[in-house]
Order: structure tokens, then C-alpha cells, then sequence
């Protein structure tokens, strides 16, 4: 079977598989999705965190030298800023000229500004965390493609890692969209759009992998930023509005349960994936001796 065929099919698999997977949380009813959703989003704060300070920030530093150590630390931090600028200029879209700030002339009007503000800010929130995904996805694209340049074994393996990997993140991405104000309809369609990125970075990745592989550190950079930048930014000041003992001990559980999911997974999936490096070395070898053997083996004839 063709290889770029392969790709397309498997980075479908690994990218728009996890979306369907996790989009049975859409499937709850509105008032059992308005009673999980606080929780999705404490799950969501750790999960994003988890994947980006476990998952993206060493694999890009390991694809890196020393002496590009500083340029990455400094790609992040353009990053957080870059995702800064966007959410501000997000906020200043959706600012009605009867609710800004330069307009606010009295209490009523205040508070209209700050209704107006939280409704801007979890908007852009759910915009941001689509344009993370979609570069999030990206790169899993490309790494699926160079495991199946590598072995078509190790590339199988790896996209349904990347589909296991990702479902946990979906389901809190999901919580964000419905959070954030998207309907049911647009958060399946947004994020199953997103999700078809992996494809894209599959195929560039397999007619042009060498320039792709030397920016691949800067995109899992600027992806990371992007999932900081929103649990930092985003979800964690949202969690802060509850301050009861109770809630505040169930988010912080929820949270260390996204990290845990998170890191547990990519473990797993870390290991799959050096089994399937193993194999495929083993079967070189095997084959070189062979190789070898043969050579020096008198070859049989039927003449």
C-alpha cells in the first residue's frame, strides 16, 4: 500500500479519532454537562499544563543543541506574549462601543463592562485553545509521518498513541469550547477542524521532512505557549471565583488527576513506541546476519 496513503489515513486516525472519542461529553444533557463543566475545567487546567511542561518543552529541547537552548526559552516566552497580544486583540473585537471602558460613565454601565469583558475573554479563550490545537496537531502529524518513514509498524503504533494521548485533552478542550460560549454543533465542528491539522503535518512532512523536522522544536515551543498561556491565563483565574474548602480541594484534585492521566499516558505511549524502535532494530540485525550468513555459504544450484 502506498506510504502517503498510509500517512493520510493513520494521521486522520490519530487526529479526528480522539475528537469523535472525546465528543461524548456532548452527549450529556444540559443540566449533567452544567454540573461536569466546572470540573472539565479544572481537569482541562491540569491537562494542558501536564502536556505542555511533560510533553512538548523537553521533546523540543531534546531536538535541540546547546547553543540553541536560549533561542527555544526565548520562542516560549515570544509565545506567551504572541498569545497575549491575540487574546487582547480577540477582547478588543468583541468590545461593543456601549460597554468599553472609554465609554463607561456610570456604575450600570460598569457592570455591563465587566459582563461584556468575561464574555470577551472566555470567547477568546475558546479561540486560542482551537489555534493551539490545530498547532498541537500539527506536529503530531509530522511525528506520525517520520515514524512511518521510519517503519510503517512503529507509524501504526504511533498515531494510536497520539489518538490515546489526545482523547483526555479533547474532552477538556471541549469543556473550554462549551465554556467559552460555542454551541454544541460549532465546538464538534471547530474542534474536529482543528484536529485535521495532523493530516496536513503529515503530508508536508512527507514530501519535504528535513526542513519540517529543523522548525519542528519552534512549533512544539510555540505550541506549548499557547496551552500555558490558557490554563494560566484563562482557566485558573475562572477557577479562583469559588473559594470554599470544598470546591477548592475538588479542583485541585481534578487538576493533579489531569497531570497524572496526562504523564501516565505519554508514558505509555513513550514505551509503546521504543518497543516498536526495538523491533524494527531487531529485525535489521536479523536480517544482516542473515545477510552474512549467506554470504558465506556455498549457494545451491539447480544446474
Amino acid at each position: 500500500m502506498n506510504l502517503l496513503f498510509l500517512i493520510i489515513i493513520f494521521t486522520a486516525i490519530g487526529g479526528v479519532l480522539s475528537v469523535l472519542a472525546a465528543s461524548v461529553f456532548l452527549l450529556l444533557s444540559d443540566s449533567m454537562r452544567a454540573k461536569v463543566l466546572p470540573h472539565g475545567i479544572s481537569f482541562a487546567t491540569g491537562a494542558l499544563l501536564a502536556v505542555a511542561f511533560w510533553g512538548l518543552i523537553p521533546h523540543a529541547f531534546e531536538e535541540v543543541g546547546s547553543s540553541e537552548i536560549q533561542t527555544l526559552s526565548g520562542s516560549i516566552m515570544l509565545g506567551l506574549l504572541l498569545f497575549f497580544t491575540l487574546e487582547k486583540l480577540l477582547i478588543w473585537r468583541h468590545c461593543h462601543s456601549s460597554s468599553c471602558e472609554v465609554h463607561v460613565d456610570t456604575d450600570e454601565q460598569e457592570h455591563s463592562h465587566g459582563h461584556s469583558h468575561a464574555h470577551s475573554s472566555h470567547k477568546s479563550a475558546g479561540t486560542m485553545i482551537l489555534i493551539g490545537d490545530g498547532i498541537h496537531n500539527f506536529v503530531d502529524g509530522v511525528l506520525i509521518a517520520a515514524a512511518f518513514l521510519t517503519d510503517v509498524q512503529l507509524g501504526i503504533v504511533t498515531s494510536l498513541a497520539v489518538a490515546a494521548h489526545e482523547i483526555p485533552q479533547e474532552v477538556g478542550d471541549f469543556a473550554i469550547l462549551l465554556h467559552s460560549g460555542f454551541s454544541k454543533k460549532k465546538a464538534l465542528i471547530y474542534n474536529v477542524l482543528a484536529s485535521l491539522t495532523t493530516v496536513l503535518g503529515g503530508v508536508l512532512a512527507y514530501y519535504s521532512l528535513a526542513g519540517l523536522h529543523d522548525s519542528l522544536p519552534y512549533f512544539l515551543a510555540i505550541a506549548s505557549s499557547s496551552f500555558i498561556y490558557i490554563a494560566v491565563a484563562d482557566l485558573i483565574p475562572t477557577l479562583h471565583k469559588k473559594t470554599d474548602i470544598k470546591t477548592s480541594l475538588q479542583q485541585i484534585a481534578l487538576i493533579l488527576a489531569g497531570v497524572v492521566l496526562i504523564v501516565s499516558l505519554h508514558g505509555v505511549a513513550h514505551d509503546i513506541q521504543l518497543e516498536g524502535v526495538d523491533s524494527h532494530h531487531a529485525a535489521d540485525s536479523s536480517l544482516e546476519a542473515v545477510d552474512k550468513h549467506s554470504a558465506h555459504e556455498p549457494r545451491m544450484s539447480i544446474f
